[in-house]
């Protein structure tokens, strides 16, 4: 009995003694969590741990991204102060609050942002996850002068424990920087070419996994499918997902439609081998902000998944009126002329009768819907396209609906069209102001740009046209798009009645460009970001920026900061340009990657602020075009975000 009296009151102690300990060491880390939080700044980083003790993590649509604010006090010797970000979002306020200047609102602005001779140099230390690089850097609305970049360079590498280089934020910081020698730099292409994931877009879905070493006409794609692809493809039907191995800009068509059906759409480096595993599985893929998700699907995903297919809404039905048979210019549409001339053609009226200074439209004349549908009729065309689309094998089986697709397209290729229809044509493309001059021959349906659902690059366009006999092949080239196998998909995928939809076709005078590309009126991979401009350009004619085969030079333009910041140069290796001969040619180029000058950005940002506001504020998605000191607008659509 003693003995075990003895060893209870043992263990009692041992027990007293743990909780005391635990007790310290609670209190040792709420002392050191209440210390570090109490600190304001550091006047020296030596370790990553200090580092983390102070940074904010910023999370954007690329990666995660660690960073903490500093102030440098010329005043003071260049003194400098590592801030804790945790405490203090901005500059001024940790300026303020440790009363080192009263100083606020446009005069801090002013007096620390704009003026050569300032008192404070306010940057920024982050570590870049891509390229494994500490870095520096300025707010990109900031005119700091070289000198006192390379003065902050110095501070930060004398008082942070590793090598930190400089990172332009904006085309003027990059340009006043080329030549510094001994400073080291990290520019924004260089992070985007060493990343290994990139999201462009947000999502969750559920779908097969397709691994894809060639996409060529002999693969069939499932709209239940999440694709792995080398490279973006100029033509996709809608999918479940698309997951690329390689960097693409982020504006080509296919992003861009992966945004509006809200699909999981990413780059992830190695990704072929890295889903070897799940090839032809089903799964449940998400594209987050810093990374992605995936694993198998169980058994209560699919069963949801058939679900919302057996709940699917009935099918849209576009609106048309067949009773207008007047060619008509651009400059007599309005947007109420989508009815008869379809979105492409209505909008561009309404652009050119805006009369936006700094904006020229090039002429234009539009075939309406009906002379599409009087051209099936007379072509007995009727029949066979109804054939087509009750064909139960057309319905199933998708490499037999490619082949019937492609066999309609030739029909109407091969049709006749109607001789008025004809001379009436042939009238408007010998009429002074075209005369002599490439015409572009485009389509404008009434399927392109219904509410969320977007119509970019399912149908076709015919560059620089030259002839009579040429001209009416290219129309019925556009008329045959409408049966373009991706277009079907995605009407088929969004629930679009393919028997109501139409045709018009828009001929326009070409403009040879000397670069060319799209822009969007907010950013599209920021949302809180939405006053900005994201403009995607490469030299010469545009086709190659919206089919996205190669990384375009890729640009934002921040109105409140007034800053333009570069963050892809153009990685074509070629220009296409017309061919004297009709069509276009390709040109190989070398040396310069520069695409667009600060003024001609910001010429841009101004005429996309514009035609947002002719749309009553709505985001824009806008065709370019920049020849001899004038920019060109050929299209502008709704901007369908998606997720």
């Amino acid at each position: 009995m003693k003995f075990q009296s003895l060893k209870k009151i043992a263990v009692d102690a041992m027990y007293v003694l743990l909780l005391a300990a635990l007790l310290i060491a609670s209190t040792t880390v709420k002392a050191q969590q209440k210390a570090s939080a109490g600190v304001r700044s550091l006047p020296a980083i030596g370790s990553r741990q200090q580092f983390d003790e102070l940074a904010r993590v910023y999370t954007d649509a690329t990666y995660a991204l660690p960073h903490v604010i500093f102030v440098i006090d010329r005043k003071e010797e260049n003194k400098i102060y590592y801030v804790n970000s945790k405490r203090y979002r901005f500059h001024r306020d940790f300026v303020n609050g440790t009363y080192l200047s009263l100083e606020r609102g446009q005069q801090f602005f002013e007096n620390n942002y704009l003026k050569p001779n300032r008192r404070f140099i306010l940057g920024t230390i982050a570590y870049q996850t891509p390229v494994r690089r500490w870095t520096f850097e300025f707010w990109e609305g900031d005119l700091i002068s070289i000198a006192q970049i390379k003065e902050a360079s110095d501070v930060v590498n004398r008082t942070f424990f590793e090598r930190v280089a400089y990172k332009p934020n904006s085309l003027r910081q990059e340009e006043a920087s080329a030549s510094t020698q001994g400073m080291e730099r990290v520019l924004q292409s260089d992070i985007a070419r060493e990343q290994e994931y990139q999201p462009l877009n947000l999502a969750r879905g559920l779908g097969r996994i397709h691994i894809i070493n060639k996409l060529d006409e002999h693969v069939e794609i499932g709209s239940n499918e999440i694709l792995v692809l080398n490279e973006v493809p100029i033509h996709l039907p809608p999918v479940a997902g698309i997951i690329t191995t390689k960097p693409s800009t982020p504006l080509s068509h296919i992003n861009l439609l992966a945004k509006s059906w809200g699909v999981p759409n990413a780059y992830i480096k190695n990704a072929q081998e890295l889903f070897r595993q799940y090839d032809g599985w089903w799964v449940a893929l998400e594209t987050m902000p810093d990374k992605y998700s995936i694993r198998r699907a169980d058994l209560n995903q699919l069963r949801e998944y058939q679900k919302r297919l057996a709940e699917r809404q009935d099918a849209l039905s576009p609106r048309f009126d067949l009773s207008v048979k007047r060619l008509v210019a651009l400059s007599e549409q309005r947007a109420r002329s989508v009815v008869a001339y379809g979105a492409k053609s209505a909008n561009l009226g309404e652009v050119i009768n805006a009369r936006l200074p700094g904006i020229v439209v090039p002429n234009g004349w539009t075939i309406p819907f009906f002379y599409y549908n009087q051209f099936i009729r007379e072509n007995k065309l009727e029949e066979p396209i109804y054939e087509m689309m009750n064909d139960q094998r057309f319905v199933h089986d998708p490499a037999y609906r490619r082949q019937r697709l492609a066999a309609m397209r030739e029909k109407i290729t091969r049709g006749r069209v109607n001789e008025n229809l004809q001379r009436e044509v042939w009238r408007r493309a010998h009429l002074p102001e075209y005369e002599s001059k490439g015409l572009f021959v485009r389509s404008s349906s009434n399927t392109e740009d219904l509410l969320n659902f977007s119509g970019a690059g399912l149908y076709s366009t015919v560059p620089n046209v030259r002839g009579d006999r040429e001209l009416i092949e290219a129309i019925k080239v556009v008329w045959a798009s409408l049966w373009n196998f991706e277009a079907y998909e995605a009407r088929e995928q969004a629930g679009v009645d393919h028997s109501k939809v139409f045709m018009a076709v828009l001929v326009q005078e070409g403009v040879n460009a000397e670069s060319a590309g799209v822009m969007i009126t907010t950013d599209p991979y920021d949302r809180e970001n939405r006053d900005a401009t994201y403009i995607s350009a490469k030299r010469g004619l545009g086709i190659r920026v919206v089919e996205g085969e190669k990384i375009a030079e890729q640009i934002i333009f921040r109105p409140q900061s007034n800053a333009v910041q570069v963050l892809t140069r153009s990685a074509e290796d070629s220009l296409l340009t017309f061919d004297d001969q009709g069509g276009v040619r390709e040109i190989a180029i070398t040396g310069e990657r520069r695409v667009l000058t600060d003024a001609v950005i910001r010429r841009l940002a101004r005429s996309a602020a514009q035609i947002k506001r002719i749309f009553k504020g709505r985001e824009q998605d806008i065709e370019w075009v920049y020849s001899d000191g004038q920019v060109y607008i050929v299209q502008s659509r709704p901007y369908i975000a998606g997720n």
